[in-house]
């Protein structure tokens, strides 16, 4: 049974949005075509939700800049401009994404001593977000990723899904990068393979989805 995992397709990601991802808003129609499919038994999406005192956030340590690396209780962070605080319009699902697909929603983000790049558990590994938990439970044993960004939250959910045992795709034109440095996002895919994900590309997978 295969599960489709949109990763945080939020307005803040968006062309415009706080933390704007480059062509972000072009892996919406591969998203909403690959979730009407009948390939899914779940759609699931992750949806970053930051309060805003979160420590990722450059804002909340004087004298920082989006961009900037610092420690984060014991763990490497990369400084973000504010983006996706709770209950805000940039934290909400873009509305080109056709969200009546979606079955169920995990949060990611929530605690503010530590980022959530993985659908599935925060920086650290400490606390999960209970989606391995869910899709166990509904017998899910694979799952396809896209979203944003490559480099970032698409690249941790998808090496953590394979980590976990889920037989992981990552739909590669469903996918956009930040690429804070050039070549981030070549080399995130290039991970994702030698942690054993597939690398497809959508058309593929409506083709075969056709034919089942």
């Amino acid at each position: 049974m295969r599960a489709l995992i949109l990763v945080d397709l939020q307005n803040d990601f968006m062309p415009g949005g706080a933390l704007a991802v480059p062509d972000g808003d072009a892996v919406v129609p591969v998203a909403n075509a690959l979730a009407a499919s009948s390939t899914y038994a779940h759609v699931i999406a992750t949806q970053d939700w930051h309060p805003a005192d979160h420590g990722s956030f450059a804002a909340n340590h004087a004298g920082r800049s989006p961009g900037e690396q610092i420690e984060l209780h014991g763990l490497a962070q990369v400084l973000w401009p504010v983006h996706c605080v709770q209950e805000t319009r940039g934290a909400a699902f873009v509305d080109t994404l056709e969200a009546s697909r979606v079955t169920k929603v995990f949060f990611k983000g929530t605690d503010p001593t530590v980022d959530s790049y993985s659908g599935f558990f925060d920086n650290g590994q400490r606390k999960a977000t209970g989606l391995g938990a869910f899709l166990k439970d509904q017998g899910v044993n694979a799952v396809d990723v896209l979203g944003l960004a490559t480099d970032y939250c698409v690249k941790f959910t998808a090496l953590d899904a394979a980590r976990l045992g889920f037989a992981t795709r990552l739909v590669v034109d469903g996918c956009r990068g930040v690429n804070l440095s050039e070549g981030d996002s070549e080399r995130a895919v290039a991970e994702m393979r030698a942690a054993g994900v597939e690398v497809v590309e959508s058309d593929a997978l409506l083709a075969a989805g056709a034919r089942d």
